[in-house]
């Protein structure tokens, strides 16, 4: 017995040795990637020496002695921190996750080489203008430099995750940075969900006035009535597909609700209290670890720039210089057409058009996949665009038999400029000159908030396309793609886009709000991002006669919903303090006490208040109760709350109370009972989920921040190293917006906000303050990788400065880097 218990005792201590040797070697086979910041590295495809200061927060300020030289910088700085994001945006992009995921990643590649972008970039190169296409080759030259370096120096492959994936990595190509931006696009753009979405609910409704409720027009003029999509397609089915979504955790395409959003505004002098414009910006995207963004400044000779970069791309997307200062946010323009495509009966692989059967323009395409035989695919494209498969946002279900589903878009251009656009506007000088160079952008359609030392603008830059008046649909709902009016016949004048210069009330600003109202084919769109935001930013920027730099930050931050103020009386109307005390543990005692904290509630989404999570989970299980009977499993769909639709309904406009009733019960319920039993039914579900205390409720339990990291984010034990979770305050109508996933079991985790955070001030350009969402560095063993993190939830910032001996003085390393 002695014997087998010390055998037991050797066998049990060697393990553990044996465990602790292994994680030793896989932590000193991943620090080796961790990039040292000091040091000198000879290198060729540079004229002169470049070097990089980087500051306390990571921040890189590159300098040299041409512009080609310093973005050769930035292309070796973001290959030190980024470069397996990069990779996976390049792969992603190509349609090659396959070659190192294996057959999970299939359908995700099979879809992105559909739409082919990786060869439109590749002819995009050639349209570039001169010094872009150097500074693209430059660019590519430093990521490669330092792929080099890591190859030479045993640099444990440049990052941690190239030991779990095994995958060399190709030279860098000025394609790829034109690329990503498509992929861009691909994360900004909704209307191809939109429009199947509308049709879908077109053919479930009974009533077809019914679809201005669940899917109503933004508040503005009216618009003419539209046909049912069934009379343009009498043989589809009057019911909603129930095919299932292709969603994978690597797709790029989002889902509804989560195609991009953001905030900007601007002050003039006249409404400044230090006498120099005002600029904050804060672009909202998916969070990831790390984040998209990546903090920059560069020394051009036209002087510097500072602000968010995308690793891959050698622009400044959102920053300043001395002159000038610029900030993005989804402009929401309809870019995108779904066709529907009549095949030839007696040769499928021919499509009508207005001149007659043609064939469809075919390639083929082989997709390498690991462990398993690689598969040819076939690429089809009609004049329209291209072929997309039906599972597709389920465009089987819209797709009636002996028709396929095609897609016109502007960023599938392969004279797309939207590079050169973009690193001409970090050389302008002022708001005029930004805005002429900004008509060479094309997609993703984006507001361009602008301000220099005198004024304020802002311009709608992207490619709009020409559609005809007469176009069936107006671009609301797929069309037959063989009738010319539904045809688009190329580009809207650019001096047609919506603009605005030196307004008399000296303040802009965008939420996603629509931002003019004219008439179909000049409307812009008839979805907008935003129609609860605005009203938050009206009021912060109308009570105050002069802003401020801080006042600004507080505006970013603001955490207070317009919805919950003006949704919440409208449905509790007939329930505040209603009734006689309930026993304690009863459910009407606990809706009493419920009731009781939302009356006394100001709206603001803080993490540490019950009444967000309160307000959010009955507004969530009203929705539910209130379209789940006319849209079946339909209702899937609308994960979000439709604050236009709650208050459609509890207003009656139109009838809109009729979605009260349940059809398939006998009683006739009222609005009031709805409201009631929604409430119940939230209250049950908060009970089960976090329990029955009310007051104890935190709404920053709920509403955490996922900045997971996309591949290694859900591997066991793994995953507390990666991902970076955080209680955040706001919600999905607040100014400090953090969108909810809208899926169970945790419907109101935030997953999509803002990635960065910017505010430029011109009377002292140099207090001017920027943060991301994580850190800079995409090495989840750097002290990088999250350090900004905490600083991004507590809403503080960073300077944001051109003094190089600033950046020098507390810097973290400064990179040689030398001509070989």
């Amino acid at each position: 017995m002695t014997l087998l218990f010390r055998w037991l005792l050797r066998l049990t201590a060697g393990l553990i040795l044996l465990t602790v040797a292994a994680l030793i070697l896989v932590w000193f086979l991943a620090s080796q990637s961790l990039p040292d910041y000091s040091q000198t590295v000879r290198t060729e495809g540079i004229s002169a020496p470049v070097e990089i200061v980087r500051d306390n927060a990571n921040v890189p300020h590159v300098l040299g002695a041409t512009d080609t030289d310093v973005f050769f910088g930035l292309g070796y700085a973001h290959a030190q921190d980024r470069l397996w994001q990069m990779t996976m945006l390049r792969r992603t992009v190509q349609g090659r996750l396959s070659e190192v995921f294996g057959p999970r990643t299939v359908e995700v590649d099979k879809l992105l080489r559909r739409f082919d972008f990786y060869r439109l970039a590749q002819r995009s190169v050639e349209v570039q203008d001169d010094y872009t296409r150097a500074a693209l080759t430059a660019y590519a030259a430093g990521v490669n430099a330092r792929l080099t370096e890591i190859n030479e120096e045993a640099l444990g492959r440049g990052a941690p995750e190239m030991f779990l994936f095994n995958v060399p990595m190709a030279p860098w190509q000025p394609a790829d940075s034109i690329a990503i931006i498509k992929l861009m696009a691909v994360q900004l753009s909704g209307h191809l969900e939109s429009e199947v979405l509308r049709a879908r609910v077109s053919l479930m409704l009974d009533d077809e006035t019914r679809l201005s409720d669940i899917l109503p027009d933004d508040p503005g003029s009216a618009i003419a009535a539209l046909p049912e999509y069934a009379s343009f397609f009498p043989d589809l089915p009057r019911y909603a597909s129930t095919g299932e979504r292709q969603d994978h955790p690597l797709s790029p395409f989002p889902k509804r609700g989560l195609a991009g959003a953001s905030n900007a505004w601007t002050a003039a002098p006249t409404r400044s209290a230090s006498g120099g414009t005002l600029l904050a910006n804060d672009p909202h995207l998916g969070f990831t670890a790390p984040a998209i963004w990546y903090l920059a400044r560069l020394e051009l000779e036209t002087g510097g720039v500072i602000g968010a970069t995308i690793p891959g791309v050698p622009a400044i997307m959102s920053g300043r210089s001395e002159q000038l200062g610029w900030g993005l946010t989804s402009a929401y323009l309809d870019d995108q057409d779904v066709y529907v495509e009549k095949l030839n009966p007696d040769n499928p692989e021919e499509y009508l058009t207005p001149d007659g059967y043609k064939r469809f323009e075919t390639r083929p395409s082989i997709i390498q996949i690991k462990d398993a035989q690689p598969i040819t695919l076939t690429l089809r494209w009609t004049e329209n665009g291209p072929v997309l498969p039906g599972t597709h946002y389920d465009l089987a279900g819209i797709t009636p038999p002996g028709h396929v589903a095609s897609l016109a878009w502007t960023a599938l251009s392969a004279e797309d400029t939207s590079i050169s656009a973009s690193m001409a506007l970090m050389r302008s000088g002022n708001v005029q000159e930004a805005i002429r160079e900004a008509e060479r952008f094309i997609a993703p359609a984006q507001n361009l908030s602008l301000a220099d030392r005198e004024t304020i603008g802002m311009k709608m830059i992207g490619a709009v396309p020409a559609r005809s008046p007469q176009h069936a649909t107006k671009g609301r709902l797929p069309t037959a793609g063989w009738r010319p009016e539904n045809r688009w016949s190329g580009r809207a004048p650019y001096a047609a886009n919506p603009q605005f210069v030196a307004p008399r009330g000296g303040i802009l600003g965008n939420t996603n709000n629509k931002i003019v109202d004219r008439p179909f084919p000049n409307h812009v769109s008839y979805e907008w991002g935003d129609t609860q935001r605005v009203n938050r930013w009206r009021r912060l920027m109308q009570s105050r006669e002069v802003h401020t730099r801080d006042s600004f930050i507080e505006a970013q931050l603001d955490p207070v919903s317009f919805t919950a103020r003006s949704l919440l009386p409208l449905i509790g109307a007939d329930l505040w303090f209603t009734g006689e005390a309930a026993p304690e543990g009863t459910p009407e005692r606990r809706r009493q006490i419920a009731l009781t904290l939302l009356a006394e509630w100001n709206g603001e989404m803080n993490e540490h208040l019950p009444e967000p999570l309160i307000y959010a989970a009955w507004l969530r299980a009203l929705q539910k109760r209130l379209i789940t009977d006319e849209l079946g499993p339909l209702a899937a769909e609308f994960k979000h709350v439709e604050p236009l639709f709650i208050e459609r309904v509890y207003k009656n406009i139109d009838g809109a109370a009729a979605w009260c009733d349940v059809r398939q019960s006998a009683p006739v319920e009222t609005c009031t009972e709805m409201a009631r039993l929604a409430l119940d039914d939230a209250l049950v579900w908060i009970g089960e989920t976090y329990g029955t205390t009310l007051e104890s409720l935190r709404w920053g339990d709920a509403h955490e921040a996922t900045h997971d990291h996309p591949v290694l984010g859900e591997v066991p034990v793994l995953r507390y190293f990666v991902n970076i979770r955080q209680s955040t305050s706001g919600g999905d109508n607040t100014l400090l917006r953090g969108r909810t996933s809208g899926d169970d079991p945790d419907p109101f985790q935030n997953v999509h906000g803002a990635g960065y955070r910017g505010v430029y001030d011109f009377a002292d350009p140099d207090s001017s303050v920027f943060v991301i969402s994580t850190g800079q560095s995409g090495h989840f063993l750097s002290r990088h990788y999250d350090d900004l993190a905490q600083l991004w939830r507590r809403g503080e910032y960073i300077p944001m400065s051109l003094d190089i001996e600033l950046a020098r003085a507390a810097s973290v390393g400064v990179t040689q880097l030398v001509p070989r």
